[in-house]
Order: structure tokens, then C-alpha cells, then sequence
């Protein structure tokens, strides 16, 4: 089992922070968000982590230095001359994956969705990715079947949908920023360049199996930014 945490972002929302830091050295409770995701996945064994970088990277590779990895062997995916979104981020990183499951999750979420629940759903189901999923209101929804099926894709402020599998009743999902990947799902990617996940899978959905995992009772936040950092401290107590 590996991990990947993306932690290449610029981080605009999260201004002025980012202004002279990367977003994933940003603290709540003491601690930076990138070490929150580290050790979270450490708490179901995943000791093997994959970092992305671009937004001032050098800061984050000292922090990685300086503190061991905070216990984790972390390898850099480096990223400084271009950031390539989460879709590039993983097909850069390819090579460097060994392990036949590996779960990404960006930098800037924090959560106690039990993992390896949601792992062995994943291994259960034989999908090529699994997505982490709640039933919270947002403006962008991936669309399911009634058997957790990736369908498609919705924006309720645009109204633009993309459908990828039809089916007869499509429910909308919020999608957590956590993916379980087989290994699999890697030598499928075809895009080149600069993309988004979110248009793989929806380029996928329409042949391969992807599934959802909805974990609506789990605490979850988005620290997105700055005045979500006190809402994450309220609600992930010391």
C-alpha cells in the first residue's frame, strides 16, 4: 500500500498565506496540514508517501527534511516547473508507484473517514478508483447509480453536465478529495500535460468501473481557506 498527497498547489484561496508559504505547511493546532495527512495515513499503515510540489517546494522538502518525514519515507514528485493539477500529478508521479493500491488525498483536507473500511470496499468492488463521497451541498456533484456506479459529472451553478454512463436515476455526490486507485488505473490515463482527475475518470466511466464510497457521518473539512482553519480546530480538537 502507498499514498500520494498533493501538495503542489498554488493555493489562491488561501491567500496571504500562500502568499510566502505553501498551502500545506499551513498550521491547525500546531501542526501543518501536510503532517496532519501524513500521520493520518500512517494511522492504516501507509508509511509510503509520494508528496507532489510546485508552490514553493523548497519550503516543504526542508520541512520534510528537517522532520523525517515525520515518520514516513516520502518521496518528492517534483513538479517546479509546471504544476500539472491532480490528473498530471498522478501520471507524473507513475513511476513512482510499486504497491497494487494507493490512496491520494489532498493537502488541504482533513477528515476521520475510516480508511480501511474504504480500502476494503475497493478491493472488494475491483474498481479501477474508488472516490470518497458525502451527500453534502456543494456546487459540483459527480453523478452515481444506484449501485455507487461513476456515471457523470454535474455543475449546479453552470448547469453544464457531462454524462458518461447513462442511467435512469443519477445521484449527486460531493467528492471528498480522496481516491483508493488500483495500480491499474495508471497505464490508462491518456492525456498528456496539464488536467484534471475529474476528466479521466469521466473519460474511463463510460468503460471501467468507478466506484463511490460515501462516508457521510465522517467529520470532514476543507481547509480551503484562512477562516476555515479555526472551523478545523473546532472541529478536530486537540
Amino acid at each position: 500500500m502507498q499514498g500520494m498527497i498533493f501538495a503542489a498547489g498554488l493555493g489562491t484561496r488561501f491567500k496571504p498565506w500562500t502568499d510566502k508559504h505553501p498551502k500545506a505547511l499551513a498550521l491547525v493546532h500546531g501542526k501543518s496540514l501536510l503532517q496532519h495527512n501524513i500521520e493520518y495515513l500512517q494511522q492504516y499503515g501507509i508509511s509510503n508517501v509520494v508528496v507532489n510540489v510546485h508552490h514553493f517546494a523548497n519550503q516543504i522538502v526542508e520541512a520534510l527534511d528537517k522532520n523525517k518525514g515525520w515518520g514516513s519515507t516520502i518521496t518528492i514528485s517534483d513538479e517546479t516547473e509546471e504544476v500539472l493539477e491532480t490528473g498530471g500529478g498522478i501520471k507524473k508521479a507513475a513511476h513512482l508507484f510499486t504497491a497494487d493500491t494507493i490512496v491520494i488525498i489532498n493537502v488541504d483536507i482533513l477528515t476521520d473517514l475510516d480508511l480501511e473500511k474504504m480500502i476494503a470496499f475497493h478491493q472488494q468492488e475491483h474498481p479501477v478508483s474508488t472516490l470518497a463521497v458525502t451527500s453534502r451541498t456543494t456546487s459540483r456533484y459527480f453523478l452515481f447509480d444506484e449501485a455507487n456506479t461513476l456515471c457523470g459529472w454535474r455543475n449546479t451553478k453552470t448547469g453544464e453536465e457531462k454524462i458518461a454512463r447513462p442511467t435512469a436515476t443519477y445521484i449527486p455526490k460531493a467528492f471528498s478529495g480522496i481516491h483508493v486507485i488500483s495500480k491499474q488505473l495508471l497505464s490508462l490515463i491518456e492525456r498528456q500535460g496539464k488536467f484534471s482527475m475529474v476528466d479521466v475518470y469521466l473519460d474511463l466511466a463510460r468503460t471501467h468501473s468507478i466506484k463511490g464510497f460515501d462516508h457521510s457521518g465522517s467529520r470532514f473539512i476543507d481547509v480551503g481557506k484562512p477562516d476555515s482553519v479555526a472551523q478545523a480546530e473546532m472541529l478536530f480538537s486537540k
